[in-house]
């Protein structure tokens, strides 16, 4: 139970005497609160607006998806016919191509984008350590529609007069993977598709790796090396493992650049709605197939197909960055960083 006490003489001449808050010091304290409110409120509607237009996307594509899913039903998903005057549409062959050309992407890619990593950071002088850097930043500034000339009228006759006749000759008797690379060598096709896709994420990879293997302490570095490793012992056993969550999320920022590509890859992909095992062979991704035919889609289940492939696009890209990270928690979790 509480006690009162009376205020006494002293009490009250010890309040009086209390520095009191200016008026002016008051309106200031105001005006602080109110910039803080305005201020949270702002960044509130900040990442509000991303939450909105995330589910708004979705709730698009769902939407206008419906028409043809429910034409198609689940066949949608696994048959690779297209046929525009028919209606008759299947997604197999586009979502084959994106998932083939990003392999292609990735498999080259990686480990040419973690060998540049590797010399900048530990072998390449300083003299060119920058040069070689900024040469691989523009080349993450050159627009999409570059690589797409570039691989139409130059790679695609190196592939079809040089190197796909070799892969023909060389390992097409191959008893496995020589299903990969029959045919005739038409130049353009997924491989021509896959090899412009490594060469647009290359930036990506490279500069992410590099900057996570500038941050391990120059320490473990000069210890390894005191300890008489050599620089590919130094680079494996120590630098790699030490960066091994950063590397990962540098490659699941190319794999989504390479997924979700359009204009480099209409340009030489060969955009036939077919599923080849031949590397060789024509064919078409996702979002080719949404720019070779969104300005023609009148009849509705064609501009629905259409959707639901941008859908089924966004699913996959999803479903990659759920698997990243996946991936980044279960090494957290490992190494006892939660």
């Amino acid at each position: 139970m509480a006690v009162l006490c009376p205020m006494t003489d002293e009490t009250l001449a010890a309040a009086a005497e209390e520095p009191r808050a200016a008026p002016g010091m008051t309106g200031t304290l105001r005006l602080y609160r109110r910039q803080d409110a305005v201020f949270r409120a702002i960044t509130f509607l900040s990442a509000a607006l991303v939450v909105v237009v995330l589910a708004g996307m979705i709730v698009f594509l769902a939407h206008g998806a419906i028409p043809a899913l429910t034409a198609m039903g689940p066949s949608f998903f696994w048959t690779s016919d297209w046929d525009t005057v028919e209606d008759v549409y299947g997604a197999l062959a586009p979502i084959a191509g994106t998932l083939i050309t990003a392999t292609i992407a990735m498999a080259i890619g990686i480990p040419v984008s973690f060998g540049i990593a590797m010399f900048l950071t530990e072998i390449c002088p300083s003299v060119l350590r920058r040069p070689i850097g900024t040469a691989i930043e523009l080349l993450a500034g050159i627009p999409s529609v570059v690589f797409g000339i570039w691989g139409l009228f130059y790679l695609t006759p190196v592939l079809q007069e040089y190197i796909q006749p070799a892969l023909i000759d060389y390992l097409g008797p191959l008893p496995v993977i020589g299903m990969l690379f029959q045919g005739p060598p038409f130049g353009i096709g997924i491989l021509d598709g896959g090899i412009v896709l490594a060469v647009m994420v290359l930036p990506y990879i490279t500069s992410i790796t590099r900057d996570v293997f500038m941050t391990v302490p120059p320490l473990l570095r000069e210890s390894a090396y005191g300890m008489g490793c050599t620089t590919t012992e130094v680079v494996w056993k120590i630098v790699i493992p030490y960066c091994r969550v950063g590397l990962i999320g540098g490659v699941m920022l190319g794999l989504g650049r390479a997924l979700g590509e359009t204009m480099a890859v209409t340009f030489v992909v060969g955009n036939t709605y077919q599923i080849s095992a031949s590397l060789l062979a024509p064919g078409t991704t996702i979002s080719a197939a949404i720019a070779n035919e969104f300005n023609e889609a009148f009849e509705e289940q064609h501009l629905s197909a259409l959707i639901a492939l941008g859908l089924v696009l966004f699913l996959i890209t999803f479903t990659v960055l759920a698997l990243a990270k996946w991936m980044l928690l279960a090494l957290d979790k490992r190494e006892g960083r939660r």
